[in-house]
């Protein structure tokens, strides 16, 4: 159940400047408000003078002048005022932001919903990394992000679903497998050179050592079969390979796909319980190979073909992806007749339509910029709408520690893994830091500060302001029910009119990170609110004998509590009592 924010002062503001627009054009411009830095210029301040100044041919402040005299009367408005060359600032009566504290006490965690998105279906699909090792510090990323994205769309009012698309078909899979069947051999004590191009990390031989404890030598063959027919000389490493996965499927027959099955299994798992112990889980994990078995794959070439959008080239299938603004044409099929990895994506995205989403939002990593024209002229080709699908690049993460780069390498292979960054520095900094910058722009994460107990720690210092708040609640020792007959007009200080005003920007926070794909917003808000609070509680008492400024003090800071707790779990973060 969601409670209504009010007053909500722009949704007010926009209504009032409709009117007055109205009265002297009939010209609809969009009302945009935005928070001066400063408050002596005002609470809001609104351009639509200056908007309106071109189509009307007249001078913006003239038309300023007109709107306000328009403007209709509203109790919560104290002046507004023309400045520069026709800004309209409007200031806000105290008495007004005086009632919001009460509010928050009232929405309870529910604070900060909209009904911005009701009646919209949307996905969110992230992380899908190939199950073929463990998450590195750059799914981590990903992760956060829409873990923290998609709460916030459900804030908003969007029906929200999270995906993760397991590339459980196609190569990969395949070298995955053949690198566990490999260190199984060694085991066994075979001499066989592992490939550099093979699976390298120590959970491969874990891998074949579980399948060697359960079932022995079973799937031993000398290494002759296993090499047969490959030349001693390796010239191209990938032929190599592939002739590699070749033999063991003749050699192991259906045992093969128990192995594949097997070393899948075991990703997948330890992929889902890594993330799970990362706050972040999935209403669905779709199966690539579902798309090939259902026949989906082949039915999305077959409609591409029937609009003209193929073409065969050297025995291989094309999509004419150049139509759509691609750089260059695709294989969807190759000569030897099986499906790239761009067909499977094709079907993958047409059947995400066909479920009825009404927004589809991919989050993928930066480096797959130049995959999104041709996904979505391939949606495009086949009728389907692909407006629809919204891509969210996201950067690589740098970690430093003691101001240098620190090393990539592992035990586990040439990345860290997203567990042994949780165990450094916890979930909770892991999480928070992540989303401290908008997702396309580069993130370096220092490491010491995400560990350190101190100011400068964004993390540490808003959860300590949430810590600080219950410690006071706690000394008082009363129940939060007693301060909703608190009286609020108490609250005239400076420090405590900006909070108020904070609160207030609670929920237009969550619908712009909502709008703009982009949580960072609301953590750089829980920032901002963290700072406003420890100043308060370094100039002021809280549990002071008057008991009507008391009261409404302690109305105050547990409205704040309440904010920072509620901005903290759409981050993912918890929100401690004592620290």
């Amino acid at each position: 159940m969601t409670h209504p924010t009010f007053p909500d002062f722009k949704d007010h503001l926009r209504t009032l400047f409709s009117e007055a627009v109205r009265r002297i054009s009939d010209l609809e411009p969009e009302i945009h408000l935005e928070r001066p830095k400063l408050g002596a210029h005002g609470d809001y301040a609104c351009n639509v003078a200056m908007q309106l100044a071109k189509p009307l041919k007249r001078n913006p402040r003239q038309i300023a002048t007109e709107i306000l005299e328009y403007l209709p009367h509203s109790e919560h408005v104290e002046k507004v005022e023309i400045a520069g060359a026709g800004f309209l600032n409007v200031f806000i009566r105290r008495s007004s932001k005086q009632k919001i504290a009460r509010q928050v006490q009232l929405a309870g965690m529910n604070y900060g919903n909209s009904t911005m998105g009701a009646g919209t279906r949307v996905q969110v699909e992230f992380v899908s990394a190939n199950p073929t090792g463990p998450l590195h510090v750059g799914h981590g990323r990903g992760a956060a992000y829409g873990a923290s994205l998609a709460n916030v769309l459900a804030a908003a009012g969007y029906q929200v679903e999270r995906e993760y698309y397991v590339n459980d078909a196609g190569r990969q899979m395949d070298i995955l497998t053949i690198s566990t069947w490999l260190r199984y051999l060694e085991i066994l004590g075979t001499d066989i050179l592992f490939p550099s191009n093979a699976y390298q990390g120590s959970y491969v031989r874990d891998m074949a050592k579980l399948i060697h404890d359960a079932h022995g030598d079973r799937y031993f063959h000398p290494p002759g079969a296993v090499l047969y027919d490959i030349p001693t000389v390796i010239e191209d490493e990938d032929v190599h390979l592939d002739k590699l996965i070749a033999n063991a499927k003749k050699l192991l027959g259906p045992d093969y796909q128990y192995i594949h099955n097997f070393v899948l299994n075991e990703q997948l798992g330890d992929c889902r319980n890594d993330l799970l112990e990362f706050g972040v889980t999935f209403d669905t994990w779709f199966s690539e190979q579902s798309l090939f078995d259902s026949g989906l794959v082949a039915r999305a070439i077959d409609i591409l073909e029937s609009t003209g959008n193929l073409y065969v080239q050297d025995g291989a299938r094309w999509f004419r992806s150049t139509h759509h603004g691609d750089e260059k044409d695709r294989v969807v099929q190759r000569e030897n007749g099986l499906y790239t990895y761009f067909a499977s994506d094709i079907a993958y995205h047409l059947n995400k339509l066909e479920r009825g989403y009404d927004r589809v939002i991919d989050i993928w990593g930066a480096d797959h910029h130049g995959y999104i024209p041709r996904v979505k002229g391939a949606l495009e080709a086949a009728g389907a709408s692909s407006d629809k699908l919204e891509v969210a690049l996201v950067q690589f993460a740098v970690l430093y520690r003691d101001g240098k780069k620190a090393s990539m390498s592992t035990r586990s292979g040439d990345f860290v893994t997203l567990r042994e960054l949780r165990k450094e520095v916890g979930n909770d900094a892991a999480r928070f830091f992540y989303v401290l910058r908008k997702c396309d722009q580069h993130l370096d994460f220092d490491l010491d500060l995400a560990k350190s107990q101190s100011n400068e720690n964004p993390v540490y210092y808003i959860q300590y302001a949430h810590a600080r708040i219950s410690s006071v609640l706690e000394q008082w020792g009363g129940n939060l029910s007693e301060l909703q007959d608190a009286d609020a007009t108490a609250l005239e200080s400076d420090v405590e009119v900006d909070l108020l005003q904070m609160l207030i920007d609670f929920p237009e926070t969550v619908r712009s990170a909502a709008r703009e794909l982009s949580p960072h917003i609301i953590a750089f808000y829980l920032k901002d609110l963290a700072a406003l609070f420890h100043a308060y509680y370094n100039s002021s008492h809280f549990l002071v004998e008057d008991e009507r400024l008391r009261n409404a003090r302690l109305l105050l800071v547990s409205a704040v509590r309440l904010v920072l707790a509620r901005g903290l779990e759409l981050l993912g973060v918890s929100a401690p009592e004592k620290m």
